[in-house]
């Protein structure tokens, strides 16, 4: 999901430096969708949700640890940001995600974790007491319709309760890094850098999850053997490594780069493919098939969330906002997941 960011102005890149951020923004889309497909089958594996989460983390904290190094003023300078991205924006969000996997299938989990943007407009317009427009407002009607026909509440909620609620705690997680994304937004030459404050926050997330998953009881023979892809056997390890690499450490990086090149808008539209790719991937690859219902509401949560994300003012504007307030320096166009 996006977040916003710096400033357009009339003088934003040019032709070819949006051509390259959308297809960064698409290559982020498409590494954040396929996190979850790729940790399914280590967790039926044998592998405890937490566990994997705690690979995912781990491993994307040691390559990201150059920058952590390059950024280290910012122990000093934002301590307080670091800690709180890396306990909701890593950890939080990471945790309950994967743990909603174990439970619920892949598309729901994630279609659920787009109502971050609605609950972002709940903080903004209960807890800071400030407007949203009436779009905004639309938007996150929308997207509550659209997940009561994800989760199918006709029929007494089709799925696991605990997992409908853990892929929540995902999406109240991602709303701390929307709320997180405010902070130096208007420090200007003195913001933090995203890249730092990612891979810091990949840092404290391994710390936390380190003392929570304890990975000394992991079944680490797990990693030396095979896990099923709705039947057809894939080297663990090679899984793990997609999920450290490119769903993690690519998607990120890319994320960060395609939002400086793009407005917040079209970051929004193509960040709002995470969903649809990480369903149809799980339809081909681990056979999860969503029935018509389902698709048509994970349509509408997906038109809503980019309803509520969109209709915010630019910077500057004297009209309500809609999700977070002006653009924001530290940003990604895709969640943590």
């Amino acid at each position: 999901m996006p977040v916003r960011t710096s400033d357009s102005s009339p003088s934003s890149p040019s032709s070819h430096g949006k051509g390259v951020g959308l297809g960064l923004a698409l290559l982020s889309a498409v590494a954040f969708g396929g996190s979850g497909v790729a940790a399914k089958p280590l967790i039926e594996a044998g592998l405890d949700p937490l566990h994997v989460v705690w690979l995912r983390v781990a491993g994307a904290a040691l390559v990201m640890l150059p920058l952590a190094v390059r950024h280290r003023s910012l122990l000093r300078r934002r301590p307080g940001l670091l800690a709180g991205f890396g306990l909701l924006a890593v950890a939080g969000v990471q945790a309950c995600y994967f743990a909603a996997l174990s439970r619920i299938p892949v598309g729901v989990a994630l279609l659920i974790e787009y109502l971050a943007p609605a609950l972002v407009l709940g903080w903004v317009r209960f807890v800071q007491r400030r407007p949203v427009t009436r779009a905004a407002a639309v938007g996150v009607v929308l997207a509550v319709g659209g997940l009561a026909c994800v989760v199918e509440v006709w029929s007494g909620l089709g799925f696991d309760a605990l997992g409908l609620l853990l892929a929540l705690g995902a999406a109240c997680c991602q709303v701390g890094y929307f709320i997180l994304s405010d902070q130096g937004s208007d420090a200007g030459d003195e913001a933090p850098d995203p890249l730092g404050v990612i891979a810091y926050g990949l840092l404290v997330g391994a710390a936390v999850l380190t003392v929570v998953a304890r990975p000394w009881s992991m079944e680490w023979s797990v990693l030396t053997g095979t896990a099923r892809m709705d039947g057809t056997p894939v080297a663990a390890i090679a899984l793990l490594a997609w999920i450290v690499l490119v769903a993690t450490v690519v998607a990120y990086v890319t994320g960060v780069l395609a939002v400086r090149r793009l407005s917040p808008q079209v970051a929004g539209v193509v960040a709002c493919l995470e969903a649809v790719i990480a369903t149809v991937l799980a339809w081909i690859l681990l056979g999860e098939h969503l029935s018509a219902p389902q698709l048509a509401g994970g349509v509408i949560v997906l038109v809503g969330a980019f309803i509520a994300q969109s209709s915010t003012p630019s910077k500057g504007s004297g009209q309500p906002v809609a999700s977070g307030g002006p653009e924001r320096k530290l940003s990604r166009p895709g969640r943590p997941a």
